[in-house]
């Protein structure tokens, strides 16, 4: 009982202790749709080559390889892009072709 009382009086004051982000639970609130400290929503991205099949990933096709690089020339992860784990594979050697072939630079100055 005594070990409870502690927790919750911790909990209440918002404390954690020394170097364990103790305003981190006051930073989150108003955040999300769901009013503060409510669920997030998010929308499910879709790989966009599963979904058409009629597009297809070609080291030539330069225009739809820019899609997927940062203004710095790297390549975007797939949480960003929302493509597949077997469509991110083709897009990143398909990158590389383009650049060892020089349609694509390596690094964006």
């Amino acid at each position: 009982m005594i070990r409870n009382n502690r927790m919750q009086s911790r909990s209440e004051s918002g404390t954690r202790g020394p170097g364990r982000g103790g305003d981190r639970d006051k930073k989150r609130e108003g955040r999300g749709p769901g009013g503060p400290g409510g669920p997030r929503f998010f929308q499910k991205k879709v790989c966009r080559f599963c979904s058409d099949r009629s597009a297809l990933i070609d080291y030539k096709d330069m225009e739809r390889l820019r899609r997927f690089l940062t203004e710095k020339g790297k390549i975007m992860p797939r949480r960003i892009t929302g493509n597949c784990a077997k469509h991110q594979r083709v897009l990143r050697k398909a990158i590389k072709r383009a650049r060892h072939a020089a349609f694509l630079a390596f690094q964006i100055d």
